[in-house]
Protein backbone atom coordinates (compact mmCIF):
# COMPACT_ATOMS: atom_id res chain seq x y z
CA UNK A 1 0.00 0.00 0.00
CA UNK A 2 3.08 2.70 0.71
CA UNK A 3 4.75 1.63 -2.77
CA UNK A 4 1.62 2.35 -4.37
CA UNK A 5 0.78 5.76 -2.82
CA UNK A 6 4.01 6.85 -3.44
CA UNK A 7 4.02 5.65 -7.01
CA UNK A 8 0.36 7.41 -7.87
CA UNK A 9 1.87 10.73 -6.19
CA UNK A 10 4.87 10.60 -8.26
CA UNK A 11 3.05 9.87 -10.90
CA UNK A 12 0.52 12.91 -10.67
CA UNK A 13 3.98 14.90 -9.86
CA UNK A 14 5.21 13.98 -13.56
CA UNK A 15 1.94 14.50 -14.92
CA UNK A 16 1.70 18.43 -13.49
CA UNK A 17 5.56 19.40 -14.13
CA UNK A 18 4.70 17.26 -18.48
CA UNK A 19 1.68 19.70 -18.38
CA UNK A 20 2.92 23.17 -16.86
CA UNK A 21 3.66 25.24 -19.54
CA UNK A 22 6.79 26.91 -17.93
CA UNK A 23 8.27 23.73 -18.43
CA UNK A 24 7.24 22.82 -21.55
CA UNK A 25 10.68 22.80 -23.22
CA UNK A 26 12.38 20.48 -20.21
CA UNK A 27 13.04 17.04 -20.32
CA UNK A 28 12.36 15.43 -16.75
CA UNK A 29 15.82 15.19 -16.06
CA UNK A 30 16.50 18.47 -16.94
CA UNK A 31 13.85 19.92 -14.40
CA UNK A 32 15.39 17.10 -11.17
CA UNK A 33 18.59 18.62 -12.23
CA UNK A 34 18.05 21.90 -11.80
CA UNK A 35 15.81 21.05 -9.03
CA UNK A 36 18.84 19.70 -7.17
CA UNK A 37 21.06 22.31 -8.27
CA UNK A 38 18.90 25.05 -6.88
CA UNK A 39 19.13 23.33 -3.10
CA UNK A 40 22.47 21.93 -3.07
CA UNK A 41 26.00 23.67 -1.73
CA UNK A 42 29.32 24.67 -3.15
CA UNK A 43 30.43 20.64 -2.39
CA UNK A 44 27.95 19.27 -4.54
CA UNK A 45 27.08 21.27 -7.73
CA UNK A 46 29.50 19.13 -10.07
CA UNK A 47 28.08 17.07 -12.36
CA UNK A 48 29.50 14.04 -10.89
CA UNK A 49 26.98 14.85 -7.98
CA UNK A 50 24.15 15.71 -10.03
CA UNK A 51 24.67 11.99 -11.53
CA UNK A 52 25.08 10.43 -7.92
CA UNK A 53 22.25 12.29 -6.20
CA UNK A 54 19.80 11.48 -9.51
CA UNK A 55 21.04 7.75 -9.96
CA UNK A 56 22.09 8.42 -13.50
CA UNK A 57 25.05 7.38 -15.52
CA UNK A 58 27.28 10.29 -16.21
CA UNK A 59 26.38 10.21 -19.46
CA UNK A 60 23.03 11.06 -19.43
CA UNK A 61 23.40 13.69 -17.24
CA UNK A 62 26.13 15.16 -18.84
CA UNK A 63 23.96 15.37 -21.86
CA UNK A 64 21.43 16.97 -19.94
CA UNK A 65 23.79 19.18 -18.15
CA UNK A 66 24.93 20.62 -22.18
CA UNK A 67 21.08 20.75 -23.04
CA UNK A 68 20.17 23.36 -19.35
CA UNK A 69 23.47 25.58 -20.67
CA UNK A 70 22.25 25.72 -24.04
CA UNK A 71 18.93 27.07 -22.85
CA UNK A 72 20.56 29.58 -20.76
CA UNK A 73 19.30 28.42 -17.64
CA UNK A 74 22.93 26.34 -16.20
CA UNK A 75 26.63 27.95 -16.69
CA UNK A 76 29.83 25.94 -15.40
CA UNK A 77 32.86 27.31 -13.55
CA UNK A 78 36.48 25.76 -13.14
CA UNK A 79 37.17 24.16 -9.70
CA UNK A 80 39.76 27.12 -8.07
CA UNK A 81 40.61 23.95 -6.11
CA UNK A 82 40.96 21.33 -8.68
CA UNK A 83 41.35 22.87 -12.19
CA UNK A 84 39.76 19.11 -13.77
CA UNK A 85 36.62 19.64 -12.03
CA UNK A 86 33.85 22.27 -12.77
CA UNK A 87 30.64 23.52 -10.80
CA UNK A 88 27.28 24.12 -11.83
CA UNK A 89 25.30 27.41 -11.16
CA UNK A 90 21.91 27.81 -12.12
CA UNK A 91 21.01 31.44 -13.79
CA UNK A 92 19.00 33.87 -13.19
CA UNK A 93 16.64 32.94 -16.05
CA UNK A 94 16.80 29.06 -13.95
CA UNK A 95 16.30 30.66 -10.17
CA UNK A 96 12.95 32.49 -12.14
CA UNK A 97 11.57 29.54 -13.35
CA UNK A 98 12.28 27.03 -10.31
CA UNK A 99 10.38 29.87 -7.95
CA UNK A 100 7.65 30.24 -10.40
CA UNK A 101 6.98 26.28 -10.84
CA UNK A 102 7.56 25.59 -7.24
CA UNK A 103 6.46 24.14 -4.97
CA UNK A 104 3.64 22.49 -7.00
CA UNK A 105 0.61 24.43 -5.97
CA UNK A 106 -1.56 21.16 -6.07
CA UNK A 107 0.92 19.89 -3.19
CA UNK A 108 1.06 23.24 -1.81
CA UNK A 109 -3.29 23.36 -2.06
CA UNK A 110 -3.39 19.58 -0.57
CA UNK A 111 -0.80 20.26 2.26
CA UNK A 112 -2.56 23.51 3.18
CA UNK A 113 -5.78 21.72 3.91
CA UNK A 114 -4.12 19.06 5.83
CA UNK A 115 -3.05 21.53 8.40
CA UNK A 116 -0.58 19.85 11.18
CA UNK A 117 -1.04 16.44 9.82
CA UNK A 118 0.72 17.74 6.43
CA UNK A 119 3.98 18.42 8.98
CA UNK A 120 3.87 15.43 10.56
CA UNK A 121 3.46 13.36 7.10
CA UNK A 122 6.75 15.41 5.87
CA UNK A 123 8.55 14.19 9.46
CA UNK A 124 7.27 10.19 8.75
CA UNK A 125 8.51 10.37 5.17
CA UNK A 126 11.84 12.18 6.02
CA UNK A 127 12.17 9.22 8.61
CA UNK A 128 11.24 6.51 5.86
CA UNK A 129 13.60 8.45 3.36
CA UNK A 130 16.48 7.91 5.86
CA UNK A 131 16.03 4.14 6.94
CA UNK A 132 16.11 3.28 3.05
CA UNK A 133 19.14 5.17 2.75
CA UNK A 134 20.97 3.49 6.00
CA UNK A 135 19.46 -0.18 4.96
CA UNK A 136 20.37 0.54 1.10
CA UNK A 137 23.84 1.54 1.73
CA UNK A 138 23.58 5.26 -0.54
CA UNK A 139 24.33 8.39 0.11
CA UNK A 140 21.82 10.64 2.64
CA UNK A 141 22.65 14.47 0.57
CA UNK A 142 21.04 15.42 3.42
CA UNK A 143 20.42 19.12 5.12
CA UNK A 144 24.25 20.29 6.04
CA UNK A 145 22.35 21.46 9.60
CA UNK A 146 21.34 17.92 9.84
CA UNK A 147 25.58 16.07 9.56
CA UNK A 148 27.05 15.02 12.12
CA UNK A 149 30.06 16.69 11.03
CA UNK A 150 27.63 20.15 11.00
CA UNK A 151 29.19 22.49 13.75
CA UNK A 152 29.21 26.03 15.79
CA UNK A 153 32.40 28.12 15.85
CA UNK A 154 31.86 31.49 16.83
CA UNK A 155 27.96 31.41 16.39
CA UNK A 156 28.37 30.43 13.03
CA UNK A 157 27.75 27.20 11.06
CA UNK A 158 31.28 24.88 10.29
CA UNK A 159 31.88 22.11 8.34
CA UNK A 160 34.19 19.83 10.42
CA UNK A 161 34.63 17.51 7.70
CA UNK A 162 35.73 20.45 5.51
CA UNK A 163 37.19 22.61 8.07
CA UNK A 164 35.73 25.55 6.71
CA UNK A 165 32.75 28.08 7.67
CA UNK A 166 29.73 28.06 6.41
CA UNK A 167 26.86 30.50 5.91
CA UNK A 168 23.47 30.38 7.72
CA UNK A 169 22.51 29.72 4.24
CA UNK A 170 24.87 27.07 3.74
CA UNK A 171 23.70 25.13 6.49
CA UNK A 172 20.07 24.86 4.17
CA UNK A 173 21.20 23.20 1.55
CA UNK A 174 22.04 19.58 0.24
CA UNK A 175 25.57 18.19 0.90
CA UNK A 176 26.57 15.04 -1.02
CA UNK A 177 28.89 14.17 2.08
CA UNK A 178 26.24 14.45 4.43
CA UNK A 179 26.49 12.00 7.22
CA UNK A 180 23.80 11.03 9.38
CA UNK A 181 24.56 11.84 13.34
CA UNK A 182 24.05 8.35 14.10
CA UNK A 183 26.61 6.52 11.21
CA UNK A 184 29.86 5.91 11.85
CA UNK A 185 32.53 7.66 10.12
Amino acid sequence: MLFDLLERLSALTRVWFRQHPLLADLQPVQLSALLYLSRCNRYSNTPLAVADYLGLTKGTVSQSLKALEGKGLLSKAPSARDKRSVHLELTGAARALLGAVMPPAFLSAAAARMGADAQQLEQLLGDLLRNVQRDQDVPSFGLCRTCRFHQTVDGLPFCGLTHEPLSHAEAELICREHAHPLEEA
